[in-house]
């Protein structure tokens, strides 16, 4: 992907029909395949500077794809009133040099951090030894996979990378479903008794939680699968998966 930036000089009196152009323009910028996302931003310090960001699948593909594709035309129609009024137009790369902030607490201490984990799979492992359709899956399970379990949660979900620093991170996981011709029903079944488990030891329940929580576990146990099944070959390395809020941050009441 590329980053296309492209910054404004907008008089005051224009800023309103401004902002109400690129509105307008969003429409067909939003429709394009190209187009991954965007964002129209104003200076705080300095109000008539703007600055559009456009996530773009290749600059190739902005330049080529989009500018000769069907959408170019009602994008530019609506934006070109403003052409003129461009002062710098660039694309970028990413580098490596990214990561989050501290305001929004990650899904690790939301749920309680470490010992939450702990419970869950504590809780969540006592239930599948005793299950007909996953238990003898786990017949002869190291007494510490429960412990090692909420490492990897813990670890995807924000915290410390315990099991990448003890266990061997992605690779160690991937090898323990190679070959075990896991079945849908027991996918299912998995999942369905980690839910119950959550509920049981008390993981936040609220909606924005829970959707991160379910949608990562629905992912996981998918790829799981996936690798499981005769003849699979999936990436031997690759960094153990780090699972965020979503389109739905954490909920803080006002009152």
């Amino acid at each position: 992907m590329i980053v296309e930036y492209i910054r404004y000089r907008i008089d005051q009196q224009d800023a309103e029909e401004f902002e109400a152009a690129y509105e307008r323009a969003a429409v067909p910028l939003a429709a394009a395949p190209q187009c991954v996302d965007y964002e129209l931003s104003r200076c705080v310090d300095e109000p008539e500077w703007y600055i559009l960001r456009i996530t773009w699948t290749s600059a190739e593909d902005h330049l080529q794809g989009f500018r000769d594709g069907e959408h170019f035309g009602a994008f530019f129609s609506a934006i070109k009133p403003y052409v003129r009024q461009i002062e710098e137009m660039r694309h970028y790369e990413r580098t490596a040099v990214r990561g989050t902030g501290s305001s929004v607490p990650s899904l690790y201490d939301w749920a309680g951090g470490t010992e939450a984990f702990e419970r869950l799979t504590e809780t969540f492992y006592e239930q599948v030894l005793k299950d007909d359709l996953i238990g003898p899956l786990f017949a002869h399970m190291d007494p510490g996979h429960p412990r090692y379990v909420a490492m990897w949660l813990a670890e995807v979900f924000g915290g410390p990378s315990r099991y990448t620093d003890e266990r061997g991170g992605y690779h160690h996981m991937l090898v323990q479903h190679l070959g075990k011709a896991i079945t849908e029903p027991q996918r299912r079944r998995w999942v369905n008794l980690l839910m119950d488990a959550a509920d049981v030891v008390g993981l936040p329940a609220d909606p924005e939680f829970r959707a991160a929580f379910a949608s990562y576990i629905e992912w996981g146990t998918r790829l799981a699968f996936a690798n499981s099944q005769p003849g699979a070959r999936p990436p031997r390395q690759a960094p153990v998966p780090r699972w965020g809020w979503g389109v739905a941050p954490p909920y803080f009441p006002t009152s």
